[in-house]
């Protein structure tokens, strides 16, 4: 499997955030830095939760239910989102409630929007 384009990307990616919010509400990984198994360095609240596991769905109806001419341009625009949250992670580690830790999630938008942006215009794919 090639893990460097769109499908691929919106799958796996799905998958996982899908169960980073299901973990995320079990308490593994939150809704507080004492419940979480990364401590206070890294835990999500139930707002991200609800939308890691909402961005997760999404993800996986577009790849295995949608077109695929319309896998390219959801990947562009998870990467696009991933890629503001890092951006505003410099500035606040708050949004609309949201707790954003930095350095860790930082990190990871930055991870996550690097990944779909290069499978959304990988060439190879």
């Amino acid at each position: 499997m090639d893990f460097f384009n769109s499908t691929s990307f919106l799958k796996i990616g799905g998958i996982v955030l899908a169960a980073v919010g299901v973990l995320g509400f079990l308490g593994l990984i939150g809704p507080t830095p004492e419940q979480s198994i990364f401590g206070s360095f890294w835990w999500f609240d139930n707002l991200e939760n609800f939308a890691h596991l909402l961005l997760g769905v999404v993800g996986l109806v577009v790849a295995f239910y949608l077109p695929m001419n319309l896998h390219k341009p959801v990947t562009l625009l998870v990467g696009a989102l991933a890629l503001f949250f890092a951006l505003y992670n410099l500035i606040s580690t708050n949004f609309l409630g949201a707790n954003l830790e930095n350095p860790a999630d930082l990190v990871l938008h930055l991870a996550v929007g690097a990944w779909a942006l290069y499978s959304a215009l990988n060439k190879k794919a």
